[in-house]
């Protein structure tokens, strides 16, 4: 199986189908041993009814006890070996799913961190979560076709072998039979897959608006819209769980066809061999090996419907992860390096242009679009914007995320201890009374370093409450913290980073009025003589920069301090003075 730190090798992203093909041939000896296991213990399922045929015609019948004993002992062995190799073929099996669901489940995490900061930008939240939940382990379940999907074929052909000696015609029955149930079934695999995809997209979208909920809950209770996302959520829901029927109602014909003509058909042939041993053209101890045989055959019967059932599945989910694992991170054809001194940030489809040293501050009636801003001054998005005058495309890409942070306002907070979750506190800090009994983490860049952004983002209290301060443990997201909290914490991680150029997208869209006029002053003194630009339509923030820049349906339409706007652009005052009133 393979091991948590191996390779898992290089994809097959050419579809579904090729997908599940590269999972078989990653462990060709395993997958091989699953097939000649499943395999023979089939076939052996079949010589069940050739012994108690012997016995019955050489032993019972003509009353030779020694014969009868010595065919039942062979019964009983061939019985006892055959549970053997049954205990090694699941066994062999469950190592080639779990090879294939850990291998899915590395390739997967390896293309999220391949994708970094463009996961978001791709494909939705949901999309990988349902991946994970769901695709990994049904891709997993399909390649069962490997071991008693091979052996079913195997004992087919081989029972329609010994059946020629025992009667033609009722090896023509079985020759043909078998395959016209399975085309029986084929048309509802079709749809099975049809109704599958459906399902699962479905199901990806509710997994993301779950995801939504649980992360902005608070946010809409306090603006009295939690009412009308549940609804929402209850409409989506309600189209899941109508999918879900339908997915339900095919399987249901899927499995009952599946058990229900192998058994139909075992009642005619056994009617054709019963016939036949009264008319004298086949002895007692053949019919009873035909009825054996064919009741032998409903197994891989039932196997080729379950693997065609499982297939239908595993390919929709393969093709899930094929069209993830297509997804392609910001491509990097830069070739030169960034600027030797602070320069001049310009992104000519808005005319935004960032001067270094200073306090910026983007303004909109929409905040997507001093985002959008931001994302191209980061390079996070094709664009043409410009570091130096140099195109941003130009410029290595390692040494753009070297020198300029975006500081999302939503960026993800994963679990571990606080210290964990900023990047590193240094051991100075204990004289701070913050955290005790701290070891020096790595990371940390200074004694200070720590200690001075969590007071430029004023999170000292947020320590200082925590019972176990820098050590206390976090949730994922931080959800045991306040979204004021989070906010904080976000901006200490990106100060403890102390880029060249900050880019935060409303930093402090989450704080009371008295946190967030700390935090603009202490923002403004902590990166004194460094590129900042940040998004906001908060005057107690605006006040405080160096130049405010007011953006109309995307595009620079003033550019001055926040007094000087607040007098000659009614548009921006009309935005922004609601909030007057608390910086008098």
């Amino acid at each position: 199986m393979i091991d948590a730190y191996e390779d898992p090798g290089t994809p097959d992203v050419r579809g579904g189908w090729r997908y599940l093909w590269w999972l078989v041939r990653c462990q060709p000896g395993r997958s091989v041993a699953g097939a000649l296991l499943g395999s023979t213990w089939m076939v052996l399922l079949a010589a069940t009814p050739y012994l108690m045929a012997k016995a019955i015609d050489e032993g019972l019948e003509p009353g030779d006890w020694p014969a009868l004993a010595g065919w039942s002992f062979a019964l009983f062995a061939v019985g006892s070996f055959n549970a053997w190799l049954s205990i090694m073929r699941h066994r062999t099996m469950t190592r080639v799913r779990m090879d294939a669901n850990f291998r899915t489940v590395k390739v997967v995490v390896g293309q999220a961190v391949r994708l970094g900061a463009a996961l978001s930008r791709r494909t939705g939240a949901g999309e990988v979560v349902t991946i994970g939940v769901g695709d990994v382990g049904t891709i997993a379940g399909a390649l069962t076709v490997v071991g008693p999907g091979v052996g079913a074929c195997v004992a087919y052909l081989t029972v329609a072998a010994v059946l020629i000696s025992v009667s033609p015609v009722l090896a023509t029955v079985v020759l043909l039979g078998i395959p016209a149930i399975v085309l029986l079934v084929g048309p509802f695999l079709s749809r099975l897959q049809g109704a599958e995809t459906e399902y699962r997209n479905r199901q990806g979208v509710l997994t993301a608006r779950i995801g939504d909920l649980a992360g902005g809950l608070r946010v809409l209770n306090g603006l009295g819209g939690k009412g009308l996302v549940a609804d929402a959520f209850h409409r989506d829901s309600q189209h899941l769980r109508a999918q879900g029927y339908r997915v339900g109602a095919v399987t249901s014909w899927v499995q009952s066809l599946g058990v229900g003509l192998p058994t139909l058909f075992l009642a005619v042939v056994t009617w054709l061999a019963a016939r036949l041993a009264a008319q004298g053209d086949i002895t007692v101890g053949e019919l009873v090996a035909v009825y054996g045989y064919v009741a032998v055959l409903v197994g891989p019967v039932a196997f080729w419907v379950e693997c065609g059932y499982q297939l239908s599945r595993g390919v929709v989910s393969a093709r899930r992860v094929v069209r993830f694992l297509r997804l392609e991170p910001l491509e990097d054809q830069g070739t030169r390096d960034a600027p030797a001194e602070p320069s001049v940030l310009h992104d000519p489809e808005s005319g935004v242009s960032i001067r270094p040293g200073r306090l910026t501050a983007l303004v909109s009636a929409q905040p997507a679009d001093t985002a959008t801003v931001l994302d191209r001054l980061a390079r996070y998005t094709p664009s043409q914007a410009t570091w130096a005058g140099v195109p941003m495309d130009d410029i290595r890409l390692p040494q753009i995320r070297e020198h300029i942070l975006l500081a999302d306002h939503e960026a993800d907070l994963f679990a571990g201890t606080l210290r964990d979750v900023i990047g590193g506190a240094d051991s100075d800090l204990r004289g701070a009374g913050l955290y005790q009994h701290a070891a020096p983490p790595r990371g940390a860049t200074s004694p200070h370093a720590a200690a001075a952004a969590i007071h430029a983002a004023v999170a000292d209290d947020i320590v200082q409450g925590l019972p176990d301060g820098l050590d206390a443990q976090m949730d994922a997201q931080a959800r045991n913290l306040s979204g004021g909290q989070r906010q904080r914490i976000r901006l200490v991680r990106a100060l403890l980073a102390n880029p060249e150029v900050l880019l935060a997208t409303e930093p402090t869209s989450a704080l009371d009025a008295h946190t967030e006029a700390l935090v603009a002053e202490r923002l403004r003194e902590a990166r004194e003589g460094r590129t900042t630009a940040l998004t906001t339509t908060s005057p107690l923030v605006l006040d405080r920069a160096d130049t405010v820049l007011y953006l109309v349906d995307g595009k620079l339409a003033a550019t001055g301090t926040h007094q000087h706007l607040l007098a000659t652009e009614p548009g921006y005052r009309a935005l922004v003075a609601r909030d007057v009133e608390v910086m008098k």
